[in-house]
């Protein structure tokens, strides 16, 4: 307690990390008030269906990424999401698109040049998520409606709805160049955080209840929680680190030694991104609910069940290839072959060239399948906490994309604040003075 006391003063006494968490709370403040304004022309009082279909089953994740601002039809409705979808595009066409394979390459103008890009299709998107989100609403809660000119109503929703997307991922944005970092991360993660009082509390009554159990069988589920938000940490800090031997050089007359250092290869280097491509081809099959054959029917009702074998098994197995596969889009041996030679490194006992790509590429393939099978169970540990009887709202909390994003951006915020009391030399937030974030493995980043 004594070394928090003095961490949260050594925070306070330097100005500038000061200055950017005040800012960042700031920005999150009117975050979490936007969330809570609703759009003009609906009756807050009117969308109970709304609120009850976002209570459970997929909508339920959508809606607590958007910290509810889904379920309460708020001009945040769509959040950050069409964002995130925006740049999963963009990343895929960066593997496909010679176009931006070179934007990738052309430094800081090429990255704004992206940026803007994205942004273009941030807008596009949410052109087309916004119509099908009101349709929605109309569909649930018609009454909802209180303006008399319909196509007025629509078209201004649909106007407030690509505003309040936008300006989420300009307050990203800000808290990106003005706070602390992360800031899409960070304004999921208070999404999910929002929804957790509500979600704990409705566990407890229900536990407390004739039928839930009792406090017992609470403690267990919190002791089970914390098992499985300790073993999401070890995920994304663990790494396999591979020797890299520096030849001896000479410099005028002398002669300096050889230098051995090592190259951080994370266990999990793809992070929450598979997850997160699974999750969205997991939609795919509920389309078939729109023909009215017996084969569509069946199939559209086995993947819109969440708890069930077919839909936790495609899922699971999805999340691993995608793991495979992100993983190979990021992590490039053959580059980091040629860097090693560049820099005269060598890895003992393995020759330099296509020994050494062939070598990487072999205990990148051994430590990510360890890597994406647990992710996988994380992704599918939800389903088995609802079968065990954990409320839906809660169960959320026990693995999926939510605690992924809880662990990653926790320890990237604290990765950044205690860089700040490392450079004016103040004690770091832990006794080593280190804490691994997801961008790499204590001090070093690959």
């Amino acid at each position: 307690m004594k070394k928090l006391i003095q961490t949260i003063k050594n925070i306070i006494a330097i100005e500038d990390l000061r200055n950017k968490i005040l800012a960042t709370l700031g920005i999150i403040l009117i975050y979490r008030l936007g969330a809570h304004v609703v759009i003009p022309g609906i009756d807050p009082l009117a969308i109970g269906a709304l609120q009850e279909q976002a209570s459970s089953g997929i909508v339920g994740m959508i809606n607590m990424f958007s910290g509810g601002a889904f379920a309460k039809a708020s001009v945040f409705a769509l959040g950050i999401m069409p964002y995130i979808s925006a740049s999963i595009v963009i990343q895929l066409l960066g593997m496909a698109v010679p176009y931006f394979q070179r934007l990738q390459k052309e430094g800081e103008s090429g990255r704004k040049k992206i940026n803007q890009i994205t942004r273009y299709l941030t807008v596009i998107i949410t052109a087309f998520q916004a119509p099908a989100y009101i349709a929605n609403i109309k569909y649930q809660a018609a009454g909802a409606f209180i303006m008399e000119r319909q196509d007025l109503f629509w078209f201004s929703a649909i106007v407030i709805l690509v505003a309040g997307t936008m300006f989420t991922m300009w307050l990203g944005e800000r808290i990106t160049n003005k706070g602390i970092g992360n800031g899409i991360s960070l304004l999921i993660m208070i999404g999910i955080i929002a929804r957790l009082p509500q979600a704990f509390s409705a566990e407890i009554v229900a536990k407390l209840g004739s039928t839930g159990g009792g406090i017992i069988v609470f403690v267990v589920e919190m002791v089970f929680l914390f098992l499985i938000f300790v073993a999401s940490i070890a995920l994304v800090q663990a790494v396999r680190r591979v020797p890299v031997q520096y030849a001896k050089r000479i410099v005028g007359n002398k002669q300096y030694g050889g230098v051995r250092q090592y190259i951080p290869l994370k266990v999990n280097a793809a992070g929450v991104m598979p997850i997160i491509f699974a999750q969205a081809l997991m939609f795919i099959p509920m389309m078939f609910a729109r023909f009215n054959t017996d084969t569509a029917v069946s199939i559209a009702a086995s993947f819109s069940d969440i708890m069930g074998f077919w839909y936790n098994f495609v899922f699971g197995l999805l999340v691993v290839i995608f793991t495979y596969f992100y993983t190979a889009i990021t992590v490039n041996p053959t580059q980091m072959a040629e860097d090693m030679k560049k820099n005269g490194g060598f890895i003992p006992g393995v020759k330099p060239g296509k020994k050494t790509v062939e070598h990487l590429d072999e205990i990148m393939s051994r430590i990510t399948l360890p890597g994406s099978v647990f992710l996988a169970l994380v992704a599918i540990f939800p389903a088995f906490a609802m079968i065990a009887g954990v409320q839906n709202e809660f169960a959320y909390f026990y693995g999926g994309t939510s605690l992924l994003i809880l662990v990653g951006v926790v320890l990237d915020t604290l990765q950044q604040i205690e860089s700040h009391l490392l450079m004016r030399h103040y004690d770091g937030l832990t006794k080593s003075g280190r804490i691994t974030g997801r961008a790499g493995a204590s001090q070093i980043s690959m």
